[in-house]
């Protein structure tokens, strides 16, 4: 019979330390991205917070002046601060609780024919601790229609 040579060798002390080494700096590599990662995700759920507070205001105020019967108080109104549970400044903060300050602003834009106007700007900011100066604003025109009419004669 044919007799085969094998020669069994294991890993070598120094193979296994190289192993290890390679290993250790991926895994530092990899806890490296943790801490980025975690203050990118608390910027988007800051933002995401925001944006909702933000449409969620300008949709309350749409929804006044599309109604004919509602008198529409043009100029700025009262800065108000919504907690990211939901509550308001009369239900108070929750703990950890981030406030959200939001300023609303309606300008009357005026017909070209010089009547009474129907169409209205609204301009909602939303800023927070910890966002930009600025934080996120939006602008919506409203003009007021017939069928949204309700509560009055």
């Amino acid at each position: 019979m044919f007799s085969i040579v094998t020669r069994k060798q294991g890993f070598s002390l120094i193979e296994a330390m190289i192993a290890m080494f390679v290993t250790l700096v991926a895994v530092m590599a990899i806890f490296s991205l943790i801490a980025p990662s975690w203050r990118t995700a608390a910027k988007s759920d800051g933002v995401g917070r925001a944006a909702h507070i933000l449409y969620d205001q300008l949709q309350r105020e749409e929804i006044q002046i599309l109604n004919r019967c509602n008198t529409v108080a043009a100029g700025a109104r009262d800065c108000i601060t919504v907690y990211a549970s939901g509550n308001d400044e009369e239900e108070g903060a929750r703990t950890g609780d981030i406030p959200y300050t939001v300023r609303t602003t309606i300008t009357a834009i005026p017909p070209a024919s010089g009547g009474p106007t129907d169409t209205w700007e609204i301009r909602v900011r939303v800023t927070w601790p910890g966002s930009t100066a600025d934080g996120i604003e939006d602008v919506l025109i409203v003009q007021r229609q017939e069928n949204f009419r309700f509560g009055c004669t």
